[in-house]
């Protein structure tokens, strides 16, 4: 357990190898949750509430909620997670969270330059205060353990650290909060589906048939909630050398249907729309490791996530 005198508030006393039970999993205060407190004519009245089954609701203090979302790691679902999130604060003055939902792989820390800070209790221990880089409000899995620990956990206990991750943390004020979903179609994007009222979902992938196979996935995923697809974004999308200038189309060329991509042929099936192409630019990796802001950095890469929030911020409030 770390410590420290800095923090006016209590720390969070959590460790993945201490005696834990599912019914509060990150020992926070004020066990019960949104749905064992439901008011009794409310559970009396509503038969999904008699079955145990969560009515998506709003987040309190938080105007919109987004899904950033890829059913396959390791195409730059949290990379565009993070960049979302700050452009949207930085160039277009919204006030904006991002919720780590990856328990297992938090990665908002070290990208948010927030590595080996401590999230604090508000005073009566029930809540989460968030910790605030770049003008962004964050919460993550990863401010309450130590770097490098393992959280070796399954069924209940993912399930109710996500529903506390999501209700017992206190945003202020929130316009968009971006919620960065691990990949998968598990128990935590069925936990969030069901307990959260989203307003859309972008959905990540990089060029490749074997990452577009896993995306429709996803969407499918989505659509049994009706949540509506906002866009598709394509990372990696091609890589400008820097001496000549000529695009390289590294991991699929495009197709020759008449369509720009495959993932274009995917949106069009879902009509649906790829609402950016973000390229393999060596800015972005250095700016994901060293937690710098992206949308601070005159770049044509920055200019594509500048583009990318202003059609997330036109489809939520328009």
């Amino acid at each position: 357990m770390r410590s420290s005198s800095r923090l006016s508030a209590p720390l969070r006393a959590f460790t993945s190898t201490a005696n834990l039970f599912h019914s509060n999993p990150l020992n926070l205060g004020g066990v019960q949750t949104r749905i064992k407190s439901a008011p009794t004519d409310a559970q009396s009245l509503n038969p999904q509430i008699r079955r145990g089954v969560p009515i998506p609701k709003k987040i309190p203090n938080v105007k919109k909620v987004i899904a950033v979302y890829s059913a396959k790691g390791g195409v730059g679902k949290s990379t565009t997670s993070v960049n979302l999130a700050t452009t949207l604060a930085y160039h277009n003055g919204l006030r904006v969270a991002i919720l780590d939902a990856d328990l297992f792989g938090p990665s908002i820390p070290r990208m948010m330059n927030l590595s080996g800070k401590e999230a604090v209790l508000t005073p009566d221990s029930n809540f989460l205060v968030p910790l605030t880089n770049h003008g962004v409000q964050c919460m993550s899995m990863g401010f309450l353990i130590n770097e490098g620990q393992v959280v070796a956990w399954r069924g209940m206990m993912v399930m109710k650290a996500i529903e506390q991750l999501l209700w017992q943390v206190q945003w202020a004020d929130v316009d968009v909060l971006v919620i960065d979903m691990p990949p998968g179609t598990g128990d935590t994007q069925i936990s969030i589906l069901q307990q959260v009222e989203l307003d859309g979902v972008v959905i990540v992938s990089t060029p490749q048939d074997v990452a577009l196979s896993d995306a429709k996935k996803g969407i499918a995923l989505f659509n049994t909630r009706k949540v509506p697809i906002l866009g598709l974004v394509e990372n990696m999308s091609f890589f400008t050398c820097p001496n000549c200038s000529h695009e390289s189309h590294i991991f699929n060329p495009p197709s020759k249907t008449g369509v720009s991509s495959r993932l274009d042929i995917l949106a069009q099936s879902l009509g649906a729309e790829v609402i950016a192409r973000v390229p393999l630019d060596p800015l972005v990796c250095e700016a994901a490791d060293s937690g710098k802001l992206v949308a601070s950095v005159d770049s044509k890469t920055k200019q594509v996530y500048v583009d990318l929030a202003q059609k997330v911020k036109a489809l939520l409030f328009n």
